[in-house]
């Protein structure tokens, strides 16, 4: 086959040969995937991520997934109408509708998919109404219904320089007024609850009070006089008289009279660091929750502190994108977490448990974590000292290997997550690792070009180096190991397929040697079983990962444009069929079957998700 107009040869199973023709179809897998559970939320750059359902289910986001949790049953619904990450969401004042911005996307053939939002049905999952594509730029960022006249208004404010803001009627899909609301990032935007015609943005250093009158729409800016003026204003909400109340970055609470753009009344101070959230209660108390002092608040009406919680958590929290926000409330006693800390930065290192229904995640957040697939928690979390990479379990699973940025390599005990054992293999990201079938050698890729050998011992505790693999000319992608733990095949970055004895780390030239090998993974992208699964005029970075199934008759892909694919195995027909799923953003950068092949677990790269996929 040919990549970016380079040949890559394959070898065909002399069993094949005589039968074999290119020109042959092949049938979609008799299997199909259904979204089972997410892992992870969106936290670290947007606000008013979360809401809670009279059905007792939260929404929220993650990657392009809006998520309804039910945490009594211990059971999600997913909402899958996005083509990219969303990043803003509210719920119509019937608490039955929602309305999800998303940024822009791109299309397989690199074309921009302009952002939009998508109105839907909690309860059946149907979209209601689209408005875009065109008249946003770049992202939605902040979405809000309008509270009086039936909520049939719908405001958006896109990510352009000039942070548009448009008023819509949603059920009419027309846009009625629209206005350039700052030159600085806006972070909310919501409708007052008894003024219909009265709308408040805020955001770094500002808070606007707009006037829709028709098609227009006129500004007040906020006057802070004497008090602090903030970096941010970060969140704002409304007091049961109208007032509006806002939070900020330096961790004060302010009060705007009601219709007025001057502060009447003011808690400076209020929390240490920022104030995320804030929330009027029915009886006209009002809850703040802060970043950097984790504390949620309970103040009287006259703005007197009744009492403060702290939000306890077990590991060192990053502030990051899928921060443990996810908690329970309960104003009197302790918080509970419903959610655990997922990954905050870019996520590429999977492996699943050889035995039991558990996998591992690791990131560039140096964060590991050992998942339980029932309990959809992890069983333990580790922080390490560099950026994570790749991970891989030994046969016997009592131990696991994670491979780093920095060619350090790290095992460590499954069950305790003790360090077992710790080596350094060139200074550059070891992009794979995986141990042969019998639990005899540890190959490790490395983007220094070689691929690093070492004999293992003792069920996996003790490592001998056998030497390294020297061959490619660019960086190790993917690795195979044959069923006999004879061989290995490896992937580089410049699309070669080469093959080893690691016995000695010598390269294996005989085609004749290699062509009837029975590998006992295929996770390498290029190669005769799997061809099929690259599109027309790909590039050969489209496609991050592929996994076949343990009773090999299915083979999954993850490639650069958010898509999960499955395929019939042996997939070695050009362009062959699949089913294609949504769900990630951009790129999607490893993928895994459980050891039982009930489940097929995704990461995603920049959106830092988890996604687990049934097979149905």
């Amino acid at each position: 086959m040919f990549l970016r107009g380079r040949p890559i040869p394959m070898f065909v199973p002399d069993a094949v040969v005589a039968t074999y023709s290119l020109d042959a179809k092949l049938e979609l897998p008799h299997k199909k995937l259904k979204l089972d559970w997410v892992y992870g939320y969106r936290g670290r750059d947007c606000r008013s991520n979360l809401f809670l359902l009279p059905t007792g289910e939260i929404v929220y986001f993650v990657a392009a997934v809006a998520i309804l949790y039910n945490v009594e049953e211990q059971r999600q619904r997913h909402y899958l109408g996005h083509t990219d990450d969303i990043k803003c969401l509210t719920v119509h004042p019937d608490m039955v509708t929602v309305a999800t911005g998303q940024v822009a996307g791109t299309s397989k053939d690199g074309k921009a998919l302009p952002p939009q939002v998508r109105i839907w049905d909690s309860v059946s999952l149907n979209t209601l109404h689209v408005l875009g594509p065109g008249p946003f730029d770049r992202a939605v960022t902040c979405v809000g219904f309008s509270k009086s006249n039936g909520g049939g208004l719908l405001c958006a404010v896109d990510d352009s320089n000039d942070h548009v803001l448009s008023v819509w009627d949603w059920q009419k899909e027309q846009k009625l007024a629209d206005v350039k609301c700052s030159n600085e990032s806006v972070l909310a935007a919501t409708f007052h609850p008894t003024e219909p015609s009265l709308l408040i943005t805020c955001g770094k250093s500002h808070i606007h009070f707009w006037t829709l009158e028709g098609s227009s729409l006129s500004k007040r800016q906020g006057i802070f006089e004497k008090h602090e003026k903030p970096k941010y204003v970060l969140c704002v909400a409304f007091t049961e008289n109208g007032d509006t109340v806002t939070g900020d970055s330096g961790g004060n609470l302010y009060i705007w009279g009601k219709g007025g753009n001057r502060i009447c009344h003011a808690v400076p101070g209020a929390h240490e660091g920022g104030i995320f959230g804030l929330c009027v209660l029915r009886n006209g108390t009002i809850l703040t929750g802060g970043g950097r002092d984790r504390r949620v608040v309970l103040w009287g009406r006259d703005y007197q502190k009744l009492q403060e919680n702290e939000v306890r958590t077990g590991a060192k929290q990053p502030r990051g994108r899928t921060g443990r926000v996810q908690t329970a409330l309960k104003v009197q006693g302790r918080l509970t977490p419903l959610s655990h800390q997922g990954h905050t930065e870019e996520l590429w290192g999977l492996a699943t448990h050889p035995s039991l229904d558990q996998f591992l995640t690791c990131g560039q957040d140096k964060q590991v974590h050992l998942w339980s697939v029932a309990s959809h928690q992890p069983l333990w979390s580790k922080g390490v000292e560099d950026a994570a990479r790749s991970a891989g379990f030994h046969p016997n699973g009592s131990v696991l290997v994670v491979g780093t940025v920095t060619g350090r390599w790290l095992v460590l005990d499954t069950e305790t997550r003790d360090l077992v054992a710790i080596h350094t293999d060139g200074g550059e990201p070891i992009s794979v690792v995986s141990f042969s079938p019998d639990g005899k050698y540890l190959a490790l890729g490395s983007h220094d070009n070689f691929v690093y050998i070492y004999l293992v011992s003792e069920g996996g505790r003790k490592y001998s180096r056998v030497g390294k693999c020297s061959g490619h000319s660019s960086f190790i992608t993917h690795l195979d190991w044959a069923f006999d733990s004879s061989c290995l095949v490896t992937n580089s970055g410049d699309y070669e397929i080469l093959y080893w004895d690691p016995s000695t780390c010598r390269q294996v030239t005989s085609a004749e040697a290699v062509r009837n090998q029975e590998w006992a993974t295929a996770t390498c992208v290029l190669g005769f079983g799997v061809f099929g699964i690259w599109p027309e005029g790909a590039d050969g970075t489209d496609i991050n990962a592929v996994c076949r199934s343990h009773e090999g008759k299915l083979l999954a892909s993850a490639d650069d444009f958010g898509k999960v694919h499955l395929f019939s195995y042996p997939c070695c027909q050009p362009r062959a069929p699949s089913h294609t799923y949504s769900g990630h953003s951009s790129h999607v950068t490893n993928i895994a079957f459980l050891h039982d092949d009930s489940l097929l677990l995704s990461t995603g790269g920049v959106d830092t998700s988890v996604l687990q996929w049934r097979l149905v």
